[in-house]
């Protein structure tokens, strides 16, 4: 079938690839535009975008796709199909009228829960045990489309985001390619979603990532897992008599009691308003990943100090995660 592929960051490259590979020709794809980085703010193009040009797909990268000459070139693609990976961009519905068979979206969560931008991230933080990646038929509503094809996927009491992404991201490769397969047979059949139950999955704000030791540990522990590898969770820790950001990378829910954010021994175990958390890996501020024993090195014995938690601007403790 011809194909408009749709895709921004490195989730949407496995997908784009396995397209090709199953005999499909991808005739246009589309993704955000280069956006300066670096210290001389040079032009970074997305991931996707590299994986076109390497594969000699003409890439488009518009800003918008509101107005008529968009969606015009986008129509004379003449594509039976688009597929949508993390594109990151409102697609309206001209744009999803325009391929024979419209718009297919890989969505990562379980329909209609955790609709929206974070739904990797926001159901470790929620404690689900279990989620799925799904091939949905796009709308004009957000993530409100009929599911076509389902993959489920266990959600480990210490997986983090970065390992549910990148299994998600094989997964629906898969189940993308197969989708096609099915469309292209006639036999790919969906299933509208069920209101009930829906949820949403906003974006991750950077003020989450402060650790709030007023809450559970289970809920702690979650926060900690939903935000590795980016953006991290992070508390502040007083180091030879200064305050020092320290990122808490990795952690298990352990025993033990006392004030919420108290550093309860020497291995960085710190107390929660319910049980603790046995810190395993951290990042202080301007240096790289390092295992508890080798920070603690470094820092000598914090057994005793309080850690403060996150405050609303009110001042109160903000318990809302």
């Amino acid at each position: 079938m011809r194909v408009i592929f749709m895709g921004t960051p490195d989730f949407a490259v496995p997908t784009f690839k396995r397209i090709i590979e199953h005999g499909h020709k991808i005739v246009a794809c589309y993704t955000k535009p280069p956006r300066a980085a670096g210290r001389g703010q040079r032009e970074k193009k997305s991931p996707v975008h590299l994986a076109a040009e390497a594969a000699g797909v003409p890439v488009f990268t518009p800003k918008s796709l509101k107005n008529q000459e968009q969606q015009e070139l986008f129509a004379s693609h003449g594509a039976d199909i688009g597929v949508v990976v993390a594109y990151g961009l409102i697609l309206p519905k001209a744009v999803l009228d325009a391929p024979v068979h419209g718009c297919l979206n890989l969505h990562g969560s379980r329909l209609p829960r955790w609709r929206g931008a974070a739904p990797i991230q926001r159901a470790i933080m929620a404690g689900d045990k279990s989620t799925a990646v799904q091939v949905m038929q796009m709308d004009e509503g957000l993530d409100t489309g009929a599911v076509g094809l389902s993959t489920e996927i266990t959600i480990d009491a210490q997986m983090s985001a970065g390992e549910l992404h990148n299994r998600m991201m094989e997964l629906g490769a898969d189940l993308m390619v197969k989708a096609l397969d099915m469309l292209e047979r006639g036999e790919l059949r969906f299933t509208p979603q069920n209101e009930q139950g829906a949820t949403y999955a906003r974006k991750i704000d950077k003020a989450e990532a402060r650790i709030n030791w007023n809450l559970p540990a289970q809920q702690v522990h979650n926060l900690i897992r939903a935000l590795f590898p980016f953006p991290g969770a992070w508390c502040e820790m007083e180091l030879k008599g200064a305050p020092v950001r320290v990122k808490i990378l990795c952690s298990m829910v352990a025993q033990g009691q006392g004030t919420p954010g108290q550093i309860l021994d020497d291995r960085l175990l710190i107390a929660c308003a319910e049980g603790a958390i046995q810190a395993l890996k951290v990042q202080r501020q301007g240096k790289g990943v390092m295992e508890v024993a080798d920070f603690l090195r470094g820092t000598g014995s914090l057994q005793g100090q309080v850690l403060t938690s996150a405050q609303t601007k009110d001042g109160q403790d903000d318990a809302q995660i």
